[in-house]
């Protein structure tokens, strides 16, 4: 029983994970657009000071945070189980 929980909590990590990579991607996207082209998408699909495009902007920042700290912990976990 035990090992389920296991495999259950791994995998709602590896799906937050995921999901944390895939913001961070729209955000480095978002800032490619940016630098190139002076456009920020975000800010043209959410409105410019509305608090949707806030909202997304902070969460980026949130995935950038936790994939810092995760994806080290992943690799280690991954060279362990080798």
């Amino acid at each position: 029983m035990a090992n389920a929980s296991v495999v259950t909590t791994r995998r709602s990590s590896m799906t937050l994970t995921w999901i944390a990579f895939w913001l961070l991607v729209v955000g480095g996207v978002n800032w490619l657009l940016v630098g190139l082209f002076r456009f920020d998408l975000v800010a043209a699909i959410f409105g410019a000071e509305s608090s949707v495009a806030r909202a997304v902007y902070v969460l980026v920042g949130i995935a950038a945070v936790y994939c810092a700290f995760a994806i080290p912990a992943l690799r280690t976990s991954v060279a362990a189980r080798v």
